[in-house]
């Protein structure tokens, strides 16, 4: 009998070991194809935007088809664009975030709040873009530079709601309690206490979402559209850089591309910088 009942075991323990090596082999070897796909992007972006990647890229305008140039208008757009749309998302998602998660624990007006955050936290950003569009674009007549900021406002503020709301909730109920305990009052706590246990979560949720807007392209197509001169007219169309890159690429012309690629490395590198920084100056602390 007990030697029924130890093949039987030992018959479970061989079939749950060859489904953890082919559950492990599996994973393996899907990441593998993942990063090879990854490397093969990230090297050929480096291989061929480095060799566009000259003086006159920082100095210069985007240039007329066959002359040189640069992408100096496209990165001063952009910059506006995206600094003005995180200064806009940025206050609205925080406290936004903080009405969630030291306000409406359990309240069904909470609950409505997060599913339809939610909903606009996987929303396509063309989808943005579009309603935009109809909303900001139509009535002023013509393509800007603050459609584009507001467009990129919207895709912020979801991502910032979120984060802050997640590192609320992450602080213990204790530390509350502690600081109203010593006759605090409630605004703050929330100020000098909750907030400051999760800055660092927060810091960290809002400069992945800026991360994440600079490199939006269809929503700015609807919005800010594209200019080849200089011009920070936020009522006019405004050069930037991901519009500048999609177009420069689809182009004919060989130094659009060899623009297009240097932008698309730019792009990536600042993307890559900002999430490194990210979590060196705001990785946890050994005591």
């Amino acid at each position: 009998m007990s030697m029924s009942a130890d093949s039987r075991s030992q018959s479970l323990l061989s079939q749950r070991l060859r489904r953890n090596r082919l559950v492990l082999t599996s994973s393996v070897l899907i990441t593998a194809f993942a990063l090879f796909w990854l490397a093969w992007i990230l090297l050929a972006t480096f291989t061929r935007g480095f060799a566009a990647l000259t003086p006159s890229l920082f100095l210069r305008n985007t240039p007329a088809p066959g002359d040189a140039g640069g992408l100096l208008n496209a990165f001063a757009g952009s910059l506006v664009m995206v600094g003005l749309g995180t200064l806009m998302g940025t206050p609205v998602g925080i406290l936004a975030g903080i009405f969630l998660g030291e306000f409406g624990k359990g309240s069904k007006v909470a609950s409505t709040v997060r599913f339809f955050n939610d909903i606009l936290l996987s929303t396509p950003s063309i989808i943005v873009g579009l309603f935009i569009y109809a909303l900001v674009v139509v009535p002023m007549g013509g393509f800007s530079g603050l459609a584009g900021s507001f467009t990129l406002a919207i895709l912020l503020l979801p991502i910032v709601l979120r984060t802050t709301d997640e590192m609320l909730r992450l602080v213990p109920s204790q530390t509350r309690e502690a600081a109203l305990a010593l006759g605090a009052p409630y605004w703050m706590v929330i100020l000098k206490v909750t907030l400051r246990a999760a800055s660092s979560g927060i810091v960290t949720g809002v400069l992945l979402a800026i991360a994440r807007i600079s490199g939006e392209t269809a929503p700015l197509l609807f919005t800010a559209l594209n200019n080849q001169f200089w011009s920070l007219n936020l009522g006019k169309p405004m050069a930037n850089l991901p519009v500048v890159v999609f177009q420069f690429a689809m182009s004919p012309y060989q130094g659009w591309q060899q623009l297009a690629w240097a932008g698309a490395l730019i792009a990536m590198l600042a993307v890559l910088l900002t999430g490194i920084l990210t979590r060196i100056i705001f990785a946890p602390r050994k005591p």
